[in-house]
């Protein structure tokens, strides 16, 4: 599985000005539409098996269409003009900006799922649970459902069956809300105030708090930490709704944000009843605390979560020079049983970009990192549009900054990555040498996860336990993979300043998980990075190693076939 996230406001701009806080007229806005066949068929050619549609719901904005009654929020509780995707305004519809012909904007949407699914690739698009606009209302709520909050009995700072919670004063928004696009507008008022989306149970967030957000109520009374879930409260109700109106759709993933901020209990009963009807549907969970992986999981019945807090936590220091290529191993170790769950990634939309001054400032230098991150695991691999030609995110945007991240607030033409979009023509022509090598390196990596599917599916062997005084074991890491006599070796060097050589060791407890007694002949062939071939054999292996001489910010790729 291989996932490629698209923030599909950005993904297509034509023509756009890059006026920092620019509108839509002055800075553009891709379509649905701009997803076509042409450009679906370059991303499996790419190795993509599932896209992620970034920002597809509608959610707050400071645009308008009034000639289709579609009014703009208040921009006091929007951060940036175009506004955050995850500030969900209407559960029900989709943005808008995304669609060409507006009254016919959900049409638009179903047509790309299909598209998607006539060229063999899955859609994914966020489901947002914990929390929602300031100023949520529906305007395409399904015949027989309610509004979210339109029973609530608002004088109640804790009901089981509110919607939201209440803190029983007027809401004060942060002073510091002081943006061009912000000059002007009126006060928002909310009174009472509800609780902001990242947990704040007063009547004050801060600039830092997601202020523009309110937090959804799912039964726990969050004074005395008390679960209130029978009878079923009426958000869950309302969120299995949202979920199956979606389902019908046809999307084949729903990636989860901030899942863990929503009662594990709930997701048990929830993906039970989605499943029920759609036993392929896969939820893809933004859970950051390991020690809930398993909880997750097993209980809540995710089938994926991030894995940030430790694989990509560990590789960025590993990258930046700050960790250990011991780490990998540690990670491993901690995630026994669970690695076909967690997805692995160097780049997402709140990630800061590999090629970013704030990361590493040169994308080539994550190589290696990519290679064990495709390799390792037996998990999902997921990239980020634009990581796959070195995409920098120097910008100043408007409400993002210049922070080494690709705005989710602005709209914007990400002029490096319209030179492949090249006005729908999805071609490489118009990339640097530099761009074409890496997004070549991308694809080939990509697609070997799908040649080599049936491998990389099954078993590892870390072989670092016997090579702790032949090499440097803080920027090298070799591994096995292998299924039944099918055999990948993995060699990764995370040094960025130098090649290294060296003997690798091989156990002889490895040949024996592997079935391949000492007699057997083989034949070890570069499949990646390297083409070299060598005739060896298991105990030729086992007595004197193998020679390896490795560029620097590099890893190869071995098949090992029995003679």
């Amino acid at each position: 599985m291989n996932i490629y996230q698209v923030f599909t406001r950005l993904f297509r701009v034509d023509e756009g000005m890059n006026v920092p806080f620019g509108t839509i007229k002055e800075n553009g806005c891709s379509k649905f539409n701009h997803f076509s066949v042409e450009a679906l068929n370059e991303f499996v050619k790419l190795g993509i098996t599932h896209v992620w549609f970034t920002g597809v719901i509608r959610h707050a904005s400071c645009t308008k269409y009034v000639e289709y009654a579609l009014l703009p929020d208040n921009p006091r509780i929007v951060k940036g003009v175009a506004g955050s995707p995850y500030a969900i305004k209407d559960y029900f519809d989709v943005d808008p900006d995304l669609s060409e012909n507006i009254p016919n904007r959900m049409d638009e949407f179903e047509q790309l799922v299909k598209r998607c699914h006539d060229v063999g690739l899955k859609v994914i698009i966020d489901f947002v649970p914990n929390h929602v606009s300031r100023n949520y209302f529906s305007q395409k709520l399904p015949l027989g459902i309610s509004n979210i909050g339109s029973d609530d009995i608002a004088n109640k700072q804790f009901n089981p069956n509110n919607n939201y919670y209440y803190v029983g004063k007027r809401l004060t928004l942060p002073d510091k809300i002081n943006f061009p696009y912000t000059i002007d507008s009126e006060d928002y008022i909310e009174e009472p105030a509800k609780a902001t989306g990242n947990n704040v149970f007063n009547s004050k967030p801060n600039i830092n708090d997601w202020y523009e957000t309110v937090k959804l109520n799912y039964g726990v009374n969050y004074k005395n930490n008390s679960s209130h879930f029978s009878p079923i409260p009426d958000t869950w109700h309302k969120m299995l709704d949202i979920l199956l109106f979606w389902a019908k759709k046809g999307i084949d993933a729903f990636r989860v944000d901030m899942a863990e901020m929503v009662p594990v209990e709930f997701w048990n009963w929830a993906i039970a009843n989605v499943k029920q009807h759609y036993p392929d549907l896969l939820f893809i969970g933004e859970v950051y605390n390991p020690q809930q992986y398993r909880n997750f999981i097993y209980h809540g019945g995710f089938d994926l979560l991030y894995d940030k807090e430790q694989f990509y936590n560990f590789m960025r220091e590993i990258i930046t020079n700050k960790g250990s290529a011991k780490l990998l191993t540690d990670c491993w170790w901690k995630q026994e049983g669970l690695d076909k769950h967690l997805v692995r990634f160097l780049e997402n939309h709140d990630e800061q970009r590999i090629a970013s001054k704030q990361f590493c400032n040169n994308p080539f230098y994550v190589q290696s990192a990519m290679v064990v991150a495709a390799t390792m695991h037996r998990g999902p691999l997921m990239i980020y549009f634009g990581q796959e030609i070195g995409e920098k995110a120097a910008d100043s945007e408007g409400f993002s900054g210049s922070d080494g991240r690709t705005t989710i607030f602005d709209y914007w033409r990400i002029e490096e990555y319209q030179k492949w979009v090249n006005y729908g023509k999805f071609s490489v022509n118009k990339l640097s040498d530099e761009q074409q090598k890496l997004r070549k390196f991308y694809s080939d990596l990509l697609n070997l996860r799908q040649k080599y599917r049936q491998i990389l599916d099954s078993s590892f062997f870390d072989l670092m336990y016997v090579n702790q005084n032949n090499l440097d074991i803080d920027k090298i890491f070799a591994y096995l993979r292998y299924f039944e006599h099918n055999i990948l070796l993995v060699v990764a060097n995370f040094d960025c300043n130098k090649k290294h050589s060296f003997t690798l060791n091989f156990p002889e407890h490895a040949f024996e998980m592997i079935g391949l007694d000492r007699g057997k002949s083989l034949n070890i062939k570069g499949v990646f990075c390297n083409n070299d071939t060598i005739l060896t054999s298991v105990n030729e292996l086992i007595i004197s190693g193998l020679q390896i001489d490795i560029d620097k910010h590099t890893a190869y790729i071995f098949q090992i076939s029995v003679e």
